[in-house]
């Protein structure tokens, strides 16, 4: 009784694998057949074919697919950082507001380490002797 029931289990569980199981096709060209969707990331999906794990992204499939698992395209490349800078650097009061910010920041910064400097106790070492000193010890 026990072995039929683990059958029935087992034969169910491949059909339910069998019918979620589809085809796929990149937008080259690349097929996969009879595939199953093992685990979805950020910038594609895992599929499980008969040959392998392949992870295919979302920018290789058609836009039918990527609207199906809830894939936004990610945004153009943004302006370079230094040219923004550059940009603000050419108008005078920019400029100005920039460099009085710099000013300020290295300001607190000199201020913070002086208060820091100050309240350190100072620290008495005891010189290590001479060579001289010792040879000298040492022979007598």
């Amino acid at each position: 009784m026990n072995s039929q029931k683990t059958a029935i289990a087992i034969l169910a569980t491949l059909s339910v694998s069998l019918a979620l199981a589809e085809d796929f096709k990149t937008i080259d060209g690349r097929e996969y057949k009879d595939a199953t969707v093992s685990r979805i990331e950020a910038d594609g999906i895992e599929l499980r074919t008969r040959t392998g794990i392949s992870k295919v992204y979302f920018a290789e499939l058609p836009q039918d697919v990527q609207e199906r698992f809830h894939w936004a395209k990610p945004e153009g490349p943004r302006e370079p950082f230094y040219s923004r800078w550059a940009a603000a650097a050419e108008d005078p009061a920019v400029l100005a507001k920039i460099i009085a910010v710099g000013a300020v920041i290295i300001a607190c910064v000199a201020l913070v380490s002086g208060h820091i400097r100050s309240r350190r106790q100072p620290t008495t070492r005891a010189r290590p002797a001479s060579r001289r000193k010792t040879f000298d010890r040492a022979s007598r």
